[in-house]
């Protein structure tokens, strides 16, 4: 995909997920989510002095990070996720890539995020009180082994 540059910003609001391979067809599933976090990685720095060297530090790239992504939205009965992490609690990680795609006004994909050979580690479900007047909300965190922008 090309990158297409602009003057204005893209909005944070336009995005889909997909989760390749995890339905029982094989398929990939999509969501609708109200919020993403967790685009996020790191390089550590090793940190480490010659003997024969004044007091200086010296810096080497270390190991890769990735910061676990959390996918929130409101429940609407689609159970393809929690059938993902289902199967992970029954001790059968079941890795999956998948992509994080930011969308502009008119709907079309301008930016991708692809994380790989991620599994569901945690699930959070809604809160529920009848005193209030809030969306029953669901949380599933994916820990994965990399990240890459295409686009």
């Amino acid at each position: 995909m090309a990158t297409v540059i602009r003057e204005d910003p893209y909005g944070g609001y336009n995005f889909l997920v997909t989760v390749n391979g995890i339905s029982n067809d094989g398929k990939a599933v999509k969501g609708s989510f109200t919020e993403v976090s967790g685009l996020e990685t790191e390089v550590s720095p090793i940190e480490y002095r010659n003997g024969s060297e004044d007091i200086t530090v010296r810096k080497m790239p270390g190991l890769k990070k990735f910061t676990n992504i959390t996918l929130k939205r409101g429940i609407t009965g689609d159970t393809e996720f929690w059938k993902w992490i289902l199967v992970a609690m029954q001790g059968q990680v079941k890795r999956a890539e998948g992509s994080i795609m930011l969308l502009n006004e008119n709907k079309q994909e301008v930016m991708r995020w692809n994380f790989r050979r991620g599994w569901p580690c945690k699930y959070t479900g809604p809160g529920l009180n009848a005193a209030n007047n809030e969306i029953a909300m669901e949380t599933l965190e994916i820990c994965h082994e990399g990240l890459e922008i295409d686009g």
